[in-house]
């Protein structure tokens, strides 16, 4: 990521809504992850048929979900995807103009999973005590 480049989540909004949704938190979480999936699914499965109409649903979902949980690059490139979908279907246009986008998509989705599952994840906020596990405690007296 480039010094000007805005960051992949914001983790405000992040623990905002850990915070509301408590003990629910992992599990939705976890619905993001296998919607999110299904959704990048359907979106590059659309352009390979240049299907503007079949592009929108999709990227409308995985916009209001990624932004739920902070993620506003990933739900601005959603938005893209659909309202530039939007306007293709207006004007009876095939959506080649989003083979960009629908590209960008899925790598930023998982940059997006893994920050995500750095911040959840238990093991990675545990560090070693001093005396802990695989180090030698001293007893008695040092000499």
């Amino acid at each position: 990521m480039t010094a000007n480049a805005a960051p992949l989540v914001d983790w405000t909004a992040f623990n905002q809504a850990r915070a509301e949704l408590g003990s629910d938190f992992v599990r939705i979480l976890g619905y993001f992850r296998e919607d999110g999936v299904k959704s990048l699914d359907a979106i590059e499965g659309a352009m390979r048929a240049k299907s503007a109409a079949a592009l929108v649903r999709p990227a409308h979902t995985l916009k209001g979900e990624a932004r739920q949980f902070g993620a506003e690059p990933l739900g601005d490139l959603a938005e893209r995807i659909e309202m530039t979908a939007r306007r293709c279907v207006e004007l009876h246009t095939t959506p080649d103009e989003l083979i960009p986008e629908v590209v960008k998509i899925r790598p930023l989705f998982e940059q997006t999973l893994e920050l995500f599952d750095r911040e959840t994840n238990p093991l990675a906020t545990r560090r070693p005590a001093a005396a802990g596990f695989g180090r030698r405690a001293v007893f008695g007296r040092a000499g």
